[in-house]
């Protein structure tokens, strides 16, 4: 081989291991949830993507041989080429041959690695990085042909260091971890806030996370207060309520002051409708009229809260304590405030409870 047959060896195989760190760092640290919408309408370069971030440790195992021999063939076949090419003008010093060749050797030697390692692996690596998303979609698809074309060695390749992990007791995964904790999720959120990168002025997004933190005792509203109305309330006592403390639900109590369930409005407005309406005005409610509250103890966490009362359809909760006792009060208008903000009645002026 002559020695500029080996130069341009030298530039392809520069290129050759360019493709497999970009690949490799690609795949790790592209995101699927920018791949997954790209995939679902049929792109093809997208499934492959998917298809290469999904069996991760072999695309790895791919990568890594290629790497390997392309770093081998740059310095068996490109080197002696650049050391030949060194060698030739250095003999005309006059200079001992041996210097000559020691000398050419170190020019070859620190000539090759700087391109290797700023050409073929920095730069590739830095792209990859930058654009993870873009870079996987081009280069995922020639990867996964080079795993199919060797895939028996690869595979091989794999197991042989799969087995070498089981060893230490660690197990394998063929997919790069794309899930965060909790813990994790609400450093980024405050991280991005801080730095200007994340436009979160209603606090929205950092509800949502303290969200999970919290307890059905931490959001319930104590029966202290509470405007609450006796079992024997009636209609115009309830339309009463209403034009003086302006909310649309009020919580119905026993001689004993214990919460048997909450009327809505419109529930009295169906109950005083009809014949003989101004007489219903003046009875009590009927029971069926009354909405029971489901139980919640005051431990429960809040997310656990809003799928129990999502379930059993009712918008407030009668909350108790260790020993059974009712507490407070729970309001599917107070649970949501905890993720969007205030929420206010529908018939609320401008008093609070």
């Amino acid at each position: 081989m002559s020695d500029w047959a080996g130069l341009a060896w030298l530039v392809v195989l520069l290129l050759a291991n360019a493709f497999f760190v970009g690949a490799e760092f690609a795949v790790i640290s592209a995101r699927r949830s920018q791949i997954e919408p790209l995939a679902e309408k049929g792109q093809r370069s997208a499934k492959t993507a998917l298809y290469a971030m999904e069996h991760a440790t072999l695309m790895l195992a791919t990568s890594q041989l290629g790497i390997t021999i392309c770093s081998l063939l740059i310095l068996n076949v490109s080197e002696p080429a650049l050391h030949h090419l060194v060698a030739e003008p250095l003999g005309l010093t006059g200079m001992a041959e041996g210097l000559v060749d020691a000398i050419a050797f170190a020019i070859a030697l620190v000539f090759v690695s700087y391109l290797h390692v700023v050409f073929g692996e920095m730069v590739a690596k830095n792209i990859a990085f930058s654009v993870p998303d873009r870079a996987v979609l081009l280069l995922a698809p020639p990867l996964v042909w080079v795993s199919k074309v060797f895939h028996p060695v690869i595979w091989l390749l794999n197991w042989l260091a799969n087995a070498v992990l089981r060893l230490f007791r660690v197990e394998p995964k063929n997919e790069a971890a794309s899930t965060f904790t909790l813990d994790e999720v609400a450093t980024i959120v405050a991280q991005s806030r801080r730095e200007g990168v994340l436009d979160d002025a209603a606090g929205t997004v950092a509800a949502a996370v303290e969200f999970t933190d919290k307890k059905t005792k931490d959001v319930a509203v104590p029966l202290s207060r509470i405007v609450t109305l006796p079992e024997t309330v009636t209609p115009d006592e309830v339309e009463r309520a209403v034009a003086k403390h302006g909310y649309s639900r009020y919580v119905i109590v026993d001689d004993a002051g214990e919460p048997v369930g909450y009327v809505h409005l419109k529930d009295i407005l169906r109950a005083a409708g009809g014949d003989s309406a101004d007489e219903k005005a003046t009875q009590p409610i009927p029971a069926k009229r009354i909405h029971a509250m489901v139980p919640i103890q005051e431990s429960t966490d809040l997310e656990d809260a809003l799928a129990i009362m999502r379930r059993a359809g009712r918008h407030l909760a009668r909350v108790r304590d260790a020993s059974g006792a009712t507490t407070a009060v729970l309001f599917l208008e107070d649970i949501i405030e905890e993720l969007v903000g205030e929420v206010h009645d529908a018939t609320e002026r401008s008093r609070r409870r």
